[in-house]
């Protein structure tokens, strides 16, 4: 009896729906700068989560408020600063810090702290429970469909691969720009890029990210 109960659960376990492995990525966004003293050690420790977790997407934004302390970063964006400033008021954060990691726009804390950035990964798992869109991919567009209530902002991120730079940040930004607005209703929508890219669902004013697809 205990061969059999031990065998079935094998295959239980071997034949589980993959439905329940489905859902969007965590999204971490890194806010980062090359005069951040700190700052290497969280692209160090956020590479090694991206390659532990097949269902994260890290993505790097560069900022410019340490620039006087050196050269000015190169990758610094304008929307950079002010999407980490609009996440830095929403969740009560003193003021917007390096190296700070955001999680799907709903949790935060220090990229350093590897143990927080793996509890807030879980945490946004769990969230991804519950009923969210879908994105899905067909050449250079997007759909979206399933249930939604709200309207959500869909963003297109460009951004380097690792075998695009040198710089050991994971998977910097060079551009972004919106494609559209979800209001619901299953819909598609042009999404090309130049080089690798992801489409965010986003609440709008910086909310919460409900959904995030790599573009192939």
């Amino acid at each position: 009896m205990i061969r059999v109960f031990a065998l079935f659960a094998w295959f239980s376990v071997l034949f589980a729906p993959a439905a329940l492995a489905d859902g969007p990525p965590v999204l971490i966004e890194l806010f980062a700068s090359q005069n951040c003293p700190s700052c290497p050690q969280a692209h160090r420790t956020l590479k090694a989560v991206a390659q532990e977790n097949d269902d994260v997407l890290v993505l790097t934004w560069s900022v410019d408020y340490w620039d006087y302390l050196g050269d000015a970063d190169p990758m610094a964006m304008p929307e950079a600063k002010l999407r980490q400033a609009a996440y830095a008021d929403r969740m009560s954060v003193r003021a917007p810090y390096t190296p700070q990691s955001v999680y799907d726009g709903a949790k935060q804390c220090p990229a350093t702290k590897r143990s927080q950035v793996d509890e807030n990964i879980e945490y946004r798992r769990n969230a991804h429970r519950d009923a969210v869109p879908i994105l899905q991919q067909a050449g250079e567009t997007v759909s979206v469909s399933g249930p939604g209530v709200r309207v959500l902002d869909i963003i297109l991120v460009e951004f380097l691969p690792p075998e695009a730079h040198a710089t050991g940040m994971v998977n910097p930004i060079i551009a972004m720009r919106a494609i559209g607005t979800w209001t619901g209703q299953d819909a598609v929508f042009e999404a090309s890029c130049d080089q690798s890219c992801a489409v965010l669902l986003q609440a709008p004013n910086y909310g919460e990210i409900y959904g995030v697809l790599e573009l192939k």
